[in-house]
């Protein structure tokens, strides 16, 4: 799992997401190293990787280099994007390895933004249910499905119905994970509760110093996109991740 510091949002639109997988296949092919699944969220992202000809930990420091290096150049930011190291488990039986991969699938579920797990755009799912996903040849699905059967029709189905079923599974630390996005009037709401005096309005012409003082508040607003805040005040975006 990779984090954003202070849960800060680390993916801002589709680019962002693609950008990511992207780098993600780069670095999949350099090291060898075969991809199980993944979900990228908007403030993490989960991975099911095996090592390939180099540490694990080698290959993950390149891809967040990488993505940050993407990040500072696209919003003209600098600083930490990810929280401290990525943390990881082992995965030593095939069990837990479908759990696994159910549990990152229904990341999307169990916060709320989606009903069903093939809804989620950003996930390794609906590669596997047979429908096509950029980078196409990121996923390397076939290990999973001889785990289940020999007969990949049948292998198909029963991941699908395994994947779909419904699950306590706990992996890595639930804590921490995002709730369900605001809308715009239950975030307009709670920021006035927030700003008490001072109106909505007026946010944008505090003096510098103020007004970040501000932003940082608002930014602690769970289920606040950074995005959405910024469309609220009526403030450049840059003005929110730079707070």
């Amino acid at each position: 799992m990779l984090r954003g510091a202070n849960k800060q949002e680390i993916f801002h639109d589709d680019e962002d997401c693609i950008k990511f997988l992207d780098i993600l296949e780069k670095y999949k092919r350099i090291s060898e190293m075969k991809v199980f699944a993944w979900c990228l969220m908007s403030n993490h992202v989960h991975l099911l990787l095996k090592e390939g000809n180099e540490p694990i930990s080698i290959t993950m420091k390149r891809i967040g280099v990488s993505f940050v290096w993407h990040y500072n150049w696209k919003y003209n930011t600098t600083g930490h994007l990810f929280q401290d190291r990525f943390r990881s488990e082992n995965v030593e039986t095939h069990k837990y390895l479908l759990t696994v991969i159910r549990y990152i699938h229904q990341n999307p579920v169990k916060t709320g933004i989606v009903n069903q797990a093939d809804e989620w755009r950003w996930s390794s799912c609906l590669a596997y249910y047979g429908k096509q996903l950029h980078p196409t040849n990121l996923l390397d699905a076939d290990l999973i499905f001889r785990l289940i059967s020999v007969d990949f029709t049948i292998a198909k189905e029963r991941f699908i119905e395994f994947n779909e079923r419904k699950s306590k599974d706990q992996c890595l630390d639930d804590r921490g994970i995002e709730r369900r996005r605001l809308s715009d009037e239950e975030a307009r709401q709670e920021i006035k509760q927030l700003l008490g005096p001072i109106e909505i309005a007026q946010v944008k012409s505090l003096s510098k110093l103020k007004r970040n003082e501000v932003l940082l508040i608002v930014k602690s607003i769970d289920g606040l996109s950074q995005r959405q805040a910024a469309r609220i005040l009526g403030v450049s975006p840059n003005l929110i991740f730079k707070a």
